[in-house]
């Protein structure tokens, strides 16, 4: 993973999944730390600080990955946006296109609608975000930074792994690195 990060082309992405990778091995090494305790290898091994440093490093692995999300989705709504804007310069369409928005929330509802359209253009990013947006409920309710119930964290732990299910077993639908 950190070397097919490090030849991502945009500087971004490239410093958000390398950051993710190498707190994600930071997490493995300490669940192979609980793991060992747990099984009777080691008695000495404080679970506690294993178990709060392996949150932790998952959610700054969780929490890299949901800024490469966001990076990417600003990315696709900018072409969508400048695509839309090509497509209203031409003769074809009618300049008298009336509103039904209200000023305060036209600019909601268009920031909306260019996040609907960019995501439906790109299903894997919108799979990625969502997967990365359920994994991120534990952690955060583990850290004591958002606490939730069981079931929630139960909810978004099925949500995402039927989102990994879906990029194994389509992998047309994993996430593509720039």
């Amino acid at each position: 993973m950190i070397q097919q990060s490090s030849h991502a082309t945009d500087l971004v992405p490239r410093i958000c999944l390398i950051l993710a990778s190498l707190n994600r091995v930071i997490y493995f090494i300490c669940d192979t730390i609980l793991f060992v305790r747990s099984v009777g290898l080691a008695s000495g091994i404080n679970k506690e600080k294993w178990r709060m440093w392996a949150a932790r490093h998952y959610y700054y692995s969780l929490l890299l990955s949901l800024v490469r999300d966001l990076y990417e989705i600003s990315l696709q709504m900018e072409q969508v946006a400048h695509d839309r804007s090509k497509k209203e310069k031409s003769p074809s369409q009618d300049p008298l296109v009336y509103s039904v928005a209200d000023e305060e929330t036209e600019w909601l509802q268009s920031f909306l609608l260019l996040l609907f359209q960019s995501l439906k253009k790109h299903p894997p990013l919108l799979l990625d975000t969502v997967k990365n947006f359920c994994d991120i409920l534990n952690p955060l309710d583990q850290l004591g930074i958002y606490k939730s119930n069981p079931g929630i964290i139960g909810l978004g732990g099925l949500v995402s792994s039927i989102a990994g299910i879906i990029t194994v077993a389509y992998p047309q639908m994993k996430l593509k690195t720039r």
